[in-house]
């Protein structure tokens, strides 16, 4: 879904304790948050997924703001992110993702409540489907989406790292 051209993408890397995680930021706001210890490819690769011509610039100035707020959260000291996000998705997509947002901290909900928030019950697979493209994982909170059953499902950071942040937001204490 190549829909911008020209753009100028800024990355950096937040690195504490265990925790390795590339994040990439238009001037519009983030627009990407890596899985836990996954190389730059993985933020390459979305990259050239999402623009047509861009330039990928590492500078930590520019990203400073979001490894502040993400370094916080995973302290345990924030539980909502305020900076700007520039957001790449369909409509329905942003709809489901919106959705993500209103799941407060330390609670989880299913698909299927996903999908009846939105008022489209029928559309509970491609509620899955749209999460599964959330590009701003732990800021737009997929990782609070479980199985109808309350068993874990796929994500994009693995489930070890899904866990993580459960486990982070249900003791309200530091990851690190």
């Amino acid at each position: 879904m190549k829909q911008n051209s020209h753009m100028t993408v800024y990355w950096s890397k937040l690195s504490q304790e265990d925790w390795s995680i590339y994040l990439a930021a238009t001037e519009q706001g983030l627009c990407y948050v890596g899985s836990q210890n996954k190389d730059f490819e993985e933020l390459s690769k979305w990259v050239a997924k999402h623009y047509k011509e861009y330039q990928l610039i590492e500078n930590d100035e520019i990203l400073r703001p979001y490894v502040v707020e993400l370094s916080e959260y995973l302290q345990g000291q924030r539980q909502h992110f305020s900076l700007p996000v520039a957001l790449e998705g369909t409509s329905f997509q942003k709809e489901v993702w919106d959705a993500l947002r209103a799941i407060p901290y330390g609670q989880t909900c299913s698909y299927s409540d996903i999908a009846n928030h939105i008022q489209r019950p029928a559309a509970v697979r491609a509620v899955g489907t749209a999460i599964g493209a959330n590009p701003l994982l732990i800021t737009i909170p997929c990782h609070r989406v479980i199985g109808k059953d309350g068993t874990l499902t796929g994500y994009r950071g693995g489930l070890e790292m899904k866990t993580k942040l459960l486990e982070l937001e249900r003791s309200g204490s530091s990851l690190l």
